[in-house]
């Protein structure tokens, strides 16, 4: 048991903090979460607490009690996280001063567009961002097609009764996204529990870093097998266009971030827009029957509904400053709450904890992130549940669960929202 465990369990998450902040601290080793900071993790069903409204409605910045030498602060309204988010000089998202050389992590572990400044941030970008315009998307839409068909093979070969989230949920985004990097077919079942494990709070940072840590391992390995041998995938592409310019830590840290951001994710909505189109047959009507365009709506009301990714990357104050009233000091961290801003009803509108298809929302949502750190796969994410989801219940027109939804075992405390197993009838 880990000393902060320990002291978690024995003494009380005071007596941990203190230890802590008097110590210094290595991120990756945390193991002790206090109750109240779990909140902006947690549903009830698939909605956020009913805290993070209450929240919302007190004031515009909570201080979180977290173990940490620094505060740190969560934002829950819909404006002020866009604010916050699309600040560019005011905060830095590079978290590799938390982490020592040593351990679970270390900072060379920590990488990619999510925790990276300009103006390197703006070089990779700047790499990647051409493979995920719509116009490139649409080469991909025969590959999804043929691999969501694959998908509900198996999952009508496997009979009533049988996981959607394992024959249908995780294997379009999975393979999709090993396809568009350029990834062998070998060891991708591994590969694809610790893209689960390494959002997961539940047994502390330690063991979600341990996850990131072996996820990395396995794109150093990629990326050094394809300098030599360029696939025919992004990763082989960016080889051969930028060479000796890009290091295998970049890249690397660029294929971790295209993988995890379209793949955890795309299976989540997936699984969770299943369950929330079977609540009311009007809606599975909508997307097994509509238009584009009244598909698109149906999509774009689920990935505000679900908010699947909780939190934003963390922003780090630059300097001493005044955020909505409150002073932080340089250091201070800043969590925008996506699942609670989504939820505001100063921009969802009337009933924003309401599933509402043909909802006018005064401004767009925020399931994507928003500012230069927005979701660079959003496109990807929307092409694959736009193709998914009506070709699921045109081929299961009685399509249900197999068990009562409040049956149904959610994530209880991981950054990406989900559901790892949804047993289907049909």
């Amino acid at each position: 048991m880990s000393l902060l465990k320990t002291y978690g369990s024995r003494f009380g998450g005071a007596l941990a903090r203190r230890h802590v902040r008097r110590r210094g601290i290595d991120l990756s080793r945390i193991s002790f979460i206090p109750e109240e900071t779990k909140r902006p993790l947690q549903r009830e069903g698939t909605d956020p607490v009913g805290q993070m409204a209450q929240y919302r409605a007190e004031s515009p910045l909570r201080r979180l009690d977290l173990p940490f030498a620094f505060d740190a602060y969560l934002v829950t309204g819909y404006a002020e996280a866009r604010e916050v988010l699309t600040a560019r000089d005011t905060y830095s998202n590079d978290i590799r001063h938390l982490f020592s050389g040593s351990g679970p992590a270390t900072s060379d572990d920590i990488g990619g567009l999510g925790f990276t400044d300009p103006p390197l941030h703006t070089r990779l970008r700047k790499i990647v961002t051409p493979e995920f315009t719509m116009r490139r998307l649409a080469r991909l839409e025969p590959m999804i097609d043929r691999i969501a068909d694959e998908a509900l093979d198996a999952l009508e070969a496997a009979g009533p009764g049988s996981d959607l989230a394992k024959h249908v949920a995780f294997p379009v985004p999975f393979n999709t996204i090993c396809a568009l990097l350029g990834l062998d077919y070998d060891d991708r079942e591994e590969f694809a529990k610790l893209g689960s494990q390494r959002f997961d709070a539940t047994n502390g940072a330690a063991a979600a870093f341990g996850a990131v840590s072996a996820q990395r391992e396995f794109l150093f390995e990629a990326v050094a097998r394809q300098r030599v041998d360029p696939g025919p995938g992004l990763i082989g592409q960016i080889l051969q266009a930028e060479g000796d310019e890009i290091s295998d830590v970049d890249l690397a840290g660029l294929a971790d971030g295209v993988f995890t951001g379209g793949f955890e994710t795309t299976a989540g909505m997936i699984a969770l827009s299943t369950i929330v189109l079977h609540r009311d047959p009007t809606y599975a009507d909508l997307v097994r029957s509509g238009n584009r365009e009244t598909v698109d709506r149906v999509i774009e009301e689920l990935l505000r509904y679900l908010a699947v990714v909780q939190v934003a990357f963390p922003r780090f104050a630059k300097q001493d400053m005044e955020l909505f009233g409150t002073r932080l000091k340089k250091g201070d961290v800043v969590l925008a709450s996506l699942s609670a801003a989504n939820r505001d009803p100063k921009s969802a509108g009337e009933g924003p904890d309401e599933f509402d298809p043909y909802r006018v929302p005064t401004s767009g949502h925020l399931a994507f992130g928003h500012g230069i750190h927005r979701c660079i796969g959003a496109e990807l994410a929307r092409m694959e549940l736009r193709i998914v989801l009506p070709k699921l219940l045109r081929r299961f027109p009685k399509l249900g669960l197999a068990v009562p939804e409040s049956e149904l075992e959610f994530r209880q405390l991981s950054f990406v929202f989900g559901i790892d197993r949804l047993p289907v009838t049909w």
